[in-house]
């Protein structure tokens, strides 16, 4: 599975920047790899040079200069963050390099000495002097006007809403708190009012992204501030009401399973967000999360499953897994394939795991053989992709509501049920009858064609 999807990526995809330049406005370039967390922290550093005047360009050859946002939470990622710059670097020659492999700054400097300047993430007040630097910015107050929307990366019809960085869990295989930092939760009337202006910009849908959503507001103590005309606290829970009475889809990713997020199904039932739940699991056997150090080890997950199906039966479950974990044992792996035929999960990703530079888990004993993970990885997808199979073929001859993401010259549209998030889950395809449609528009389609792990159908 590719860390950084290229339609994710800025530089490879019909990224949402300006092409239409002053004469003499300096332009930078960006490669965004990673995460949509670190895809909202690309956005954020381009809106601000854009208000500074910087032009946005969307290639290497019309830029002054290129930042490249990289991911470093998995060494696959890192060296693919490596080849990211190096390509910058050959195509453009003036390289700025930020986010999580920015924390290595020694690390980055020994593979490509020729960079101008490395930060960590999220400092983006240290990129904007490394680009000054660079490229002076040389602004027309008079020609250059920033949208109030900012700068997107995305397509334009949904826009991911970060609501908190950092982490305070622990678990053994990740380094994002010590890469991002402890968690550390915007104001609620801060990401109410980001949203507000995403939804008033055009944006139909909003992924709500995190490292631990469930856990906002946690560090501010569920501080409670003022928001129209009345007060809301900064919790979950109150977010997720507020976000509901916005015209657009919500959904909710990366969930911990901890005991209030029950609270959040009625919310997905009164159809004021998504019935749609993220919830990186990781795994099943108490003996395997218990070495992950995972903070819901002890969670009746099945139970908890149940539950929120009986209160919302339309609820999509998605979640990763991570399969050859250090002392994996067989009987532990058939422990997990055991419980993905209980839990029957809806959305499934799977990993191999592999070290990660300072994670604690390369300590472990026990690591499992690159051909055992593999092994164990095709006998879980196929669990799952007939799980998925199944799951879709029950949806034939239903009516979904869909959002159209995109129309090729053939007129076949690809749009995402409610069941499907963009990148990561699934699509709808309608292959005639689109004449009038465009991207955004949210459409009724009875399914007619079930796949493995997507649906053909026909409007209304």
């Amino acid at each position: 599975m590719s860390q950084n999807p290229p339609n994710l990526r800025p530089d490879l995809a019909n990224a949402q920047v300006t092409t239409d330049l002053r004469s003499g406005q300096p332009t930078i370039g960006m490669v965004s790899l990673g995460c949509p967390k670190a895809l909202v922290d690309s956005e954020r550093i381009l809106t601000r040079l854009r208000a500074e005047g910087y032009g946005i360009s969307p290639d290497y050859s019309g830029a002054d200069a290129v930042i490249v946002n990289t991911c470093g939470f998995l060494d696959s990622a890192k060296a693919e963050s490596l080849d990211a710059i190096g390509e910058a670097l050959t195509e453009n020659g003036k390289v700025i390099v930020t986010g999580c492999l920015g924390a290595e700054p020694d690390y980055i400097r020994e593979h490509h000495p020729k960079i101008l300047a490395v930060t960590g993430p999220h400092q983006y007040e240290q990129v904007l002097d490394a680009v000054h630097g660079a490229v002076p910015p040389a602004p027309n107050p008079f020609v250059d006007l920033l949208p109030t929307s900012g700068v997107k990366l995305t397509p334009r019809h949904f826009s991911y809403l970060k609501i908190s960085e950092g982490c305070n869990h622990k678990c053994k295989f990740c380094i994002i708190p010590d890469m991002r930092g402890k968690l550390a939760s915007r104001p609620v009337h801060a990401v109410l009012r980001e949203a507000e202006k995403l939804v008033d910009a055009g944006v139909k849908e909003l992924l709500v992204i995190s490292q631990d959503t469930s856990a906002y507001g946690l560090d501010r103590k569920y501080s409670t501030h003022p928001w129209k005309d009345r007060l809301v606290r900064s919790h979950i829970t109150d977010l997720a009401r507020e976000l509901g009475q916005f015209d657009a889809w919500v959904r909710l990713h990366y969930v911990y399973p901890y005991p209030h997020v029950r609270e959040l199904i009625p919310l997905m039932a009164d159809g004021l967000i998504l019935p749609y739940l993220d919830i990186p699991f990781q795994h099943s056997h108490p003996d395997t999360l218990k070495r992950m150090a995972r903070p819901a080890h002890t969670a009746k997950t099945l139970d908890e499953i149940a539950r929120w199906r009986a209160d919302c039966p339309d609820i999509t479950l998605r979640s990763t897994f991570i399969v050859g974990y250090p002392g994996e044992t067989e009987a532990e792996f058939q422990h997990l394939l055991d419980w993905m035929d209980e839990a029957k999960l809806d959305r499934v990703g799977c990993f191999k795991y592999e070290n990660v530079d300072g994670a604690r888990s390369n300590d472990l004993p026990g690591h499992v053989a690159d051909e055992v993970k593999q092994e164990r990885w095709e006998r879980f997808m196929e669990k799952a992709q007939a799980i998925s199979e199944a799951k879709l073929a029950a949806k034939v001859g239903t009516r979904q509501e869909a959002i159209v993401d995109d129309i090729d010259e053939d007129g076949i549209a690809t749009c995402r049920t409610k069941a499907d998030a963009p990148e990561i889950d699934g699509n709808l395809f309608i292959d005639e009858g689109t004449e009038g449609l465009s991207v955004g528009d949210l459409v009724t389609v009875t399914v007619d064609e079930a796949g493995e792990y997507d649906l053909w159908g026909t409007l209304g």
